[in-house]
């Protein structure tokens, strides 16, 4: 377990720094001069050139990605703003404000939503999908297979406005949603994320749904369960000793990449709701062409996915022990 961890851990590096040479190279690559933003409609040549200084991009495009990489490893001191600690994504163009403190401080808001959300439809979606598939060819399987099908062609920006309508400002039952900080007050962070969260988990409880179902059904024709169903077991036990935990694979292979990409930023959800959190920076750092920022949202964003994707594969052997890690 270890030497995989070890060797995907490695390659994860690999692809990150790849990545990290790749954006650096589309933002800052770009003929478009982040300066002339900052200059106003009033810029003289003296006023451009020392912006470009205090930006940094007065440097050719391989010095700026060397001095950017040193900044993410050992920390930067020549920004005009002050000294920029590891990991150094820059300062901001849009509010003279370190990256990696704004990411942090944009982080407890997402992670909050992506949480909550994922427990939910986790819940919603395997119980629904073992059930329907328990319950294979009758009513109860059709009526969930069919709400699953037409839950999964919805959309956030319709189904957030209408919770809101709907449950806050016509039947008033819950507040307006907004972010408290858990340790500040768990009553206010819980009944302010409610209906973000169930907005965020209904489109991926009924694509858990319809996933678990059918992973269910094959796991349910595999050769083990027809030998332990041959051998006198009962449907129940087979079905959750057996059938279950192989069905979950799959499950923990998509759980992984949906869990990192909430975690990089539910950017409609946050939007929609007006919270404050990673998605909405990264619209906020589009909108002000604010490339620093939107590198730093990018790349803490792979970050994430390779982590998840290293931990989802180290789980498999303790779902199935049919997997052996090598």
């Amino acid at each position: 377990m270890l030497r995989f961890l070890l060797r995907r851990s490695l390659g994860a590096a690999v692809i990150l720094v790849l990545l990290t040479v790749v954006a650096f190279l589309l933002f800052f690559g770009m003929p478009r001069d982040p300066a002339l933003l900052m200059c106003g409609k009033t810029c003289t040549p003296d006023a451009l050139a020392n912006i470009h200084r205090t930006l940094g991009i007065d440097k050719s495009i391989p010095e700026q990605f060397w001095i950017f990489l040193q900044g993410l490893v050992m920390g930067r001191d020549d920004f005009a703003q002050g000294p920029c600690p590891a990991p150094c994504f820059g300062y901001s163009y849009h509010t003279n404000e370190a990256v990696w403190p704004t990411l942090m401080d944009r982080l407890p808001t997402t992670l909050s939503l992506a949480a909550g959300a994922a427990v939910l439809f986790l819940l919603v979606g395997l119980g629904t999908g073992m059930l329907a598939a328990w319950k294979r060819g009758t009513v109860i399987d059709k009526a969930f297979t069919a709400g699953s099908m037409v839950l999964s062609s919805m959309q956030i920006y319709f189904l957030g406005p209408l919770a809101l309508a709907i449950l806050v400002f016509q039947l008033h039952l819950f507040e307006q949603p907004r972010y408290t900080s858990l340790t500040e007050d768990p009553v206010a962070w819980f009944s302010g994320l409610v209906i973000p969260w169930a907005v965020l988990s209904t489109i991926f409880a009924a694509q858990y749904t319809r996933m678990s179902r059918s992973s269910m059904i094959e796991q349910l024709q595999e050769e083990h369960v027809r030998t332990a169903r041959a051998k006198g077991m009962s449907r129940r036990y087979v079905f959750f000793r057996y059938a279950w935990r192989g069905s979950l694979i799959p499950i923990v292979t998509i759980f992984g990449i949906d869990l990192a990409s909430l975690l990089g930023g539910a950017i409609i959800t946050e939007y929609t709701f007006g919270l404050p959190g990673l998605g909405r920076l990264a619209v906020e750092s589009v909108n002000f062409s604010d490339l620093p920022l939107l590198l730093g949202v990018m790349l803490f964003s792979a970050a994430m996915i390779l982590l998840f994707n290293i931990i989802v594969d180290a789980c498999y052997a303790l779902i199935d022990p049919r997997v052996r890690l090598s």
